[in-house]
């Protein structure tokens, strides 16, 4: 396989990849695990056939990345685990450091964490949540102060009554920012 036909391939798997969660995630709130994992094992393979170990090294390792920067959330219960196994198998796709993308999946990473940031607040003012939000980040941050980095109940993804917004949006925006910006 010629270089220009891989440089095609793993940005249009990825986006494909993306847009199959983002559209699962409005119409259920779920990613389902036959998604990601279905995906990181395309990539996986993908990688390995046309670029040998080292790119099924990266494609791995773009994988680990993937799931370390959102464990976080996701152990705070703030973040769904579909969500962090999409960003996985997105990391698969783009890899950590090959000829494509140079540390890809952070810069993914980084685009959609600001993306969901900007989506959040914009569901908190649409729903007049925006006080209660600006409160619940308050309480986020005396608590992790005070008892350290630990989930608080009231305000977990399962604990709230504020608006849920499907994260895989922001993911897909992200993914978007990274193959265009990159």
């Amino acid at each position: 396989m010629t270089d220009m036909t891989i440089m095609n391939t793993v940005p249009l798997a990825a986006l494909c990849v993306a847009v199959a969660g983002c559209v699962c995630d409005l119409r259920s709130r779920r990613i389902p695990n036959v998604l990601t994992f279905g995906a990181a094992a395309a990539a996986f393979a993908y990688h390995l056939t046309t670029g040998g170990v080292g790119a099924l090294g990266q494609s791995a390792l773009g994988w680990l990345v993937g799931v370390l920067v959102f464990i976080v959330p996701f152990a705070l219960r703030g973040l769904g685990g579909g969500d962090v196994k999409l960003v996985a198998a997105l990391g698969a796709w783009i890899g950590w450091n090959d000829s494509f993308m140079a540390g890809g999946v952070i810069w993914l990473a980084l685009y959609t964490a600001i993306a969901g940031g900007v989506m959040a607040i914009a569901v908190s003012v649409a729903y007049g949540y925006s006080r209660t939000a600006f409160r619940n980040v308050q309480l986020l941050l005396c608590h992790w102060r005070v008892a350290g980095l630990t989930a608080v109940p009231d305000i977990t993804l399962e604990g709230s009554s504020a608006p849920k917004l499907a994260y895989a949006v922001p993911i897909l925006v992200g993914m978007v920012a990274t193959l265009w910006l990159r």
